[in-house]
């Protein structure tokens, strides 16, 4: 996964490098990590955003189920992974990553970890 991140004016487009892994296992009633690294040609700005989307294997549609800005994480309140998900990451340290707990049948899908480091 790669995101671009244009500067202003003519200057060159920085980019920022995301980092998953193609694949993650688990079994049902346990958790799995799923780990989000990044780098990023420009420093890490105060105002770094991550999101976590889910589009359920079959399904067409993606949603959010995860937010960090302004230094807060923010765990969707509504949806099913609302009181079993953990935000493990570390912007500072280029870490990005959640665990979803108590992993069910429904959880199969793709997972996207979206990283914006403006400007």
């Amino acid at each position: 996964l790669t995101g671009l991140c244009p500067l202003a004016g003519p200057s060159p487009t920085s980019s920022i490098h995301v980092y998953t892994q193609r694949e993650v296992y688990g079994t049902v009633g346990s958790h799995v990590t799923l780990s989000c690294s990044f780098w990023s040609s420009e420093w890490i700005s105060e105002d770094i955003s991550i999101t976590w989307h889910f589009q359920a294997e079959g399904s067409r549609d993606s949603i959010s189920i995860f937010h960090y800005a302004k230094g807060q994480p923010y765990i969707d309140d509504v949806g099913s992974f609302k009181e079993r998900m953990e935000w493990v990451g570390n912007p500072r340290r280029k870490d990005g990553s959640i665990v979803i707990h108590n992993l069910d049948y429904t959880d199969n899908g793709t997972f996207t970890c979206d990283v914006k480091n403006p400007p």
